[in-house]
């Protein structure tokens, strides 16, 4: 099912302009965002093929199918509750039967968890790309020896420094297990010129091993020092190498280019919405009422062009999650949204609308 049948076969409940235009805060290039809610013909609800959702390829046009709809507004998500409050100039359609559906039916304290949690993720995501954009990681990737060091008297050296120093290649070396001391190893040397020892060198492969390699050490031979792995070094080195190479190749090249642009090393328009839906939540909270339309379009827009210090952001926002804490607190929103009340709603206006109502 496609949207194009949504609408041929008047499928549909209620469509609306979300996103920055409904919010207030799009600009000139700004998309145009559409959501909605429609009705699967009954013969399909009834049987085999319930359709919960139907999108466009870009996901940027995303109508739910009303009982979705409904299961997603009782947990209080703020996509789904936006649309109940979508300003007038974003409503392209409303079919009569959707005005049952009021933000009042749905908001309580699960805002707390939906709308300022999520606001409280971008803050740490915020945080992950201030590291990222200021700690890169190199495009050649570090070995298992640029973790390994060797015992130099009281004290110890880069194993490739020692190495060096010793006129050592790692091939000469073989390691053997020291018992009862994890991840610290005798390490052997064999300066014999054709390598008669046989010992295995430090590690398997320089590029792609993820583990020192031991070695047959003959009776009687002597440690020419000890070398230490930092294993737990390397596992961190590589899940954030890893992470960072992986966000590289992920990463919105536009919205990047933005915050690169605007010097302060963090994602704008990330931390616009972090403030936009903790002053709703907060909204929520004292008010018991939903507003999408911000009334603070110049802040919004001012934190999207990088006018902040980042750390003066984040100062700010953690502030605002104090005070949203405080206001759920003390607000007399239900715990979560009436399921019974909510259900009847559902169940009448799917009859009528199949009534022809």
């Amino acid at each position: 099912m496609l949207i194009q049948d949504l609408r041929a076969q008047q499928l549909i409940l209620f469509e609306a302009i979300s996103g920055s235009r409904a919010y207030g805060t799009n600009l000139a290039h700004s998309d145009t965002d559409l959501k909605g809610v429609f009705v699967l013909p009954e013969r399909q609800f009834l049987g085999l093929d319930y359709v919960a959702q139907v999108a466009n390829d870009s996901n940027d046009e995303v109508f739910y199918e009303l009982r979705r709809f409904v299961e997603l507004a009782l947990k209080n998500n703020p996509n789904v509750l936006e649309l109940l409050a979508t300003p007038a100039d974003c409503v392209v359609q409303r079919h009569p039967l959707f005005a049952a559906f009021r933000p009042e039916l749905f908001l309580s304290k699960l805002c707390r968890q939906t709308f300022a949690d999520y606001a409280v993720a971008q803050i740490k995501k915020a945080k992950g790309l201030n590291k990222k954009i200021n700690n890169p990681e190199p495009p050649a990737r570090k070995s298992v020896l640029d973790f390994c060091y060797v015992t130099r008297g009281a004290g110890a050296q880069p194993a490739a420094q020692w190495l060096q120093r010793q006129g050592l290649a790692a091939a000469q070396c073989g390691l053997a297990n020291v018992p009862h001391l994890t991840d610290l190893y005798a390490l052997f040397v064999d300066r014999s010129p054709d390598g008669r020892l046989g010992y295995r060198g430090l590690v398997r492969d320089a590029e792609a091993s993820n583990d020192v390699q031991l070695s047959a050490v003959p009776k009687g031979e002597e440690p020419a020092a000890y070398l230490s792995f930092n294993r737990n070094g390397y596992s961190t080195y590589c899940r954030v190498y890893r992470e960072y190479w992986d966000w590289v190749q992920k990463r919105n090249a536009e919205r990047y280019q933005n915050t690169v642009q605007h010097g302060k090393n963090y994602d704008a328009k990330n931390m616009l919405h972090v403030f936009r839906l903790l002053q709703m939540a907060e909204e929520i909270a004292r008010e018991g009422r939903l507003y999408v339309r911000r009334p603070n379009r110049d802040f919004l827009l001012r934190i999207r062009r990088g006018e902040f210090e980042y750390a003066d952001l984040v100062q700010q926002a953690e502030e605002l999650v104090a005070r949203v804490d405080a206001a759920f607190a003390a607000s007399a929103l239900p715990a979560e949204p009436d399921r019974a009340a909510v259900e009847q709603v559902l169940i009448e206006t799917r009859q009528r609308f199949y009534a022809g109502a």
